[in-house]
């Protein structure tokens, strides 16, 4: 019998080791729980700056473990001190009651304690009228070197996790299938190169209850750290999700010119994305655009007035933080101006800083100045902002330092003298501006040694991580500028709440209430405004809204996105006819046109030789103005410039976008049924460089 107790014995242990305590700890382990050094209120936390609203203010605990790293404790319990000024739930939301005071707020686990003080004081200057003037909320907190989470954690990090919570690697696809779920190797990479973060793209964001899980298990298979799950769901032409809302983008808000319009986009992204579990876009796009030719920015901009671009870009990132998402201000010092795309090639901005500030920078400033989270720098070159030269390895050739890796514009320019202190992104490194000209390891040790924190989307995961170790050992980068991008990495993470947690949420709750969140009647109420209150008509002889008998026959004509456009309109009018085509239509065809009440014409473009008198489709929109007698609608589905190419339609439409709901609200106001109300957030140019329609030209009925 002796001997079966010490056979037993050790098997035992093993099982109480992992064996999770549930009383105070929820689902921590013994082992886990041993680690535990500390409990402290996340809101005692310098770099924290939460206030209460309305009289409440939500309270998180965190448990510190020996190591440094933190978590979002499980279960706790919490108390006031004053229960006259503030009540404190089990949830640790805090109500104040409106009477003068003070009260500290507990929180323990049994073991270690914090607290927190909620100051109420008379605020005369909220009065109104007779009696006793209302209290004002002030959260006071408490001090000492237990609350330096941030650096702790860093002091006790090895070079590799800090090295890991700057990579941002994408994981699109594995052995040549999209990722929709979590791979035994992706968990695997993430715990082995202790990532912070990955970005997520359309083919791993296929349905709502598939990215909460998705969503979730990356949570899952970081160990210490909440990691930043980041995506491009900017709205418009650049819209990652699969389900639930898709906002018409930037330059329709443009359009519409309104402030209102910009925070709810932002703030009906944000709350879809939250709810998903993807804490971080990478959005909105702050480039001016006053270039027309530029084949990457277009309609992603607000239109290429700085100061409009700063109003509604500032109300897009409001919306979006608060609802807890962090946001992205792209692509900086501004893509808005060029004629290249860098996803294929080196774009230059020739202009010197005075210039840049005015325009350019503008934007950006406002941003920084309003608490943007997070900065995405461009692939594209100022020389005359950082001179310096580099010999490309694609062809031997001397290039300028493009803007992503110039210690001059990250450093310098950004840090320095616009006074930035929040994360810098580099843009995609595997973009060919980046990609064709640099090595994969040398591109992030510059980025890195330029000032950025998180580098996105390397080529190559493991040599780079290894590439970026060596050069941290050897001097080449010092751990002093690892430790600075860590530091402002890990507070962000404190700051919204992006957090490891000792029990987190079920996965069915999640994917329970993003069902409820992603597309729900009231986000597509907004897109639907949004929509309406964009597109933009420009020229109309007499033509618009229609009014057809029931036997009159409209025809759709055109390509790429035509059929959206046909739906919306024969929703409107059952006697409408598509005909296919992306060039010059045949005699039949033209007969078939002469014989319609209208024409509507569908173009889309996004390049000036697609934009061409030449190019095929938009000769098939010249010959139905000069070859029949019926009237000719234009519709430019994504760029507002298409017009340039076919001036003498009888009516056009802007759209600036080819989402649903921009095609219904372009049925709507063809028929009359809303009076468009959009207004040019652009100059179009004429084919001799004069002004064809000027920004702010808008027709309405």
């Amino acid at each position: 019998m002796p001997s079966l107790r010490k056979a037993l014995l050790p098997f035992l242990i093993a099982v109480l080791i992992a064996t999770p305590v549930m009383t105070g700890m929820g689902t921590v382990s013994a082992a886990e729980a041993s680690d535990i050094n500390d409990l402290v209120i996340l809101q005692n936390v310098p770099e924290i700056d939460h206030e209460a609203e309305n009289g409440e203010l939500q309270l998180d605990a965190l448990h510190v473990y020996q190591d440094g790293h933190f978590k979002k404790s499980g279960e706790q319990s919490w108390s006031s001190s004053n229960q006259n000024v503030a009540t404190v739930d089990a949830a640790g939301k805090v109500t104040a009651t409106g009477k003068p005071g003070k009260a500290f707020i507990q929180v323990t686990d049994g073991k270690s304690s914090d607290r927190i003080a909620i100051q109420a004081k008379p605020d005369p200057e909220a009065k109104e009228g007779k009696g006793k003037p209302p209290v004002k909320i002030s959260v006071v907190k408490e001090t000492g070197e237990r609350y330096n989470l941030v650096d702790n954690a860093i002091r006790q990090m090895t070079m590799e996790e800090k090295v890991g919570q700057m990579l941002m690697p994408d994981f699109r696809n594995w052995n040549g299938k999209n990722v929709t779920e979590m791979l035994p190797e992706i968990d695997r990479l993430v715990k082995d190169y202790h990532l912070g973060g990955v970005i997520l793209f359309r083919e791993n964001v296929v349905t709502t209850e598939q990215t909460t899980r998705l969503a979730d298990a990356y949570q899952a298979a970081s160990e210490k750290y909440g990691m930043f799950l980041t995506i491009d769901q900017e709205g418009g032409i650049v819209t990652r999700l699969q389900s639930g809302t898709d906002m018409p983008g930037n330059m329709a808000l443009g359009a519409t010119r309104s402030k209102e319009l910009a925070y709810d986009a932002g703030r009906v992204i944000g709350e879809e994305l939250a709810s998903l579990g993807i804490n971080f876009n990478l959005a909105p796009a702050l480039d001016v655009n006053n270039n027309p030719d530029n084949p990457v920015i277009g309609v992603r901009s607000f239109g290429e007035d700085p100061k409009l671009v700063a109003n509604l870009g500032t109300s897009y990132i409001q919306g979006l933080q608060d609802t807890g998402t962090a946001a992205t201000a792209k692509h900086f010092p501004g893509h808005g101006d060029t004629a290249v795309d860098s996803h294929l090639g080196l774009p230059e901005v020739p202009y010197d800083k005075e210039r840049l500030m005015e325009v350019e920078l503008y934007p950006f400033q406002q941003a920084m100045d309003h608490g943007i989270d997070a900065i995405l720098t461009a692939h594209v070159t100022f020389p005359k902002i950082d001179d310096t030269t580099v010999i490309s390895k694609k062809d031997g050739t001397e290039i300028h330092l493009p803007a992503t890796l110039s210690h001059k514009v990250l450093t310098g320019l950004m840090r320095e003298e616009m006074g930035y202190d929040g994360l810098i992104f580099t843009d995609a490194l595997n973009m060919k501006a980046i990609a064709d000209h640099f090595g994969p390891v040398d591109t992030v040790i510059k980025a890195i040694q330029a000032g950025t924190d998180i580098v996105l989307m390397p080529v190559g995961l493991e040599p780079v991580a290894e590439g970026v170790y060596d050069a941290v050992r050897s001097g080449e980068i010092s751990e002093e500028r690892i430790e600075a991008s860590v530091r402002r990495i890990l507070t962000l993470k404190l700051e919204r709440g992006i957090l490891k947690e000792e029990n987190p949420r079920p996965v069915e709750e999640k994917i329970a209430n993003a069902l409820k969140v992603v597309g729900s009647d009231e986000h597509k109420a907004v897109e639907r405004a949004a929509a309406e209150q964009s597109v933009t008509l420009l020229k109309n002889e007499e033509v618009l809204p229609l009014v057809p008998n029931a036997d009159d026959r409209i025809i759709v004509v055109g390509n790429t996105y035509i059929e959206d456009l046909y739906n919306a309109v024969k929703e409107k009018h059952a006697n409408t006819v598509l005909i296919k085509a992306s060039a010059p239509l045949t005699e039949e065809q033209l007969a078939q046109v002469g014989e319609a009440k209208a024409v509507i014409a569908g173009t889309v473009t996004s390049t000036v030789a697609q934009r061409s008198v030449t190019s095929p489709q938009m000769r098939l929109v010249n010959q139905l103005i000069t070859e029949t007698e019926t009237p000719v609608i234009g519709v430019g589905i994504r760029n507002p410039y298409d017009i340039m190419a076919y001036p003498d339609a009888d009516a056009y439409l802007a759209q600036y976008s080819f989402r649903t709901a921009s095609f219904k609200a372009t049925a709507s106001i063809l028929f009359g049924e809303v009076a468009p109300a959009g207004t040019l957030p652009v100059t179009i140019p004429g084919a001799d460089g004069s002004v064809l329609y000027g920004y702010g030209h808008g027709l309405t009925y």
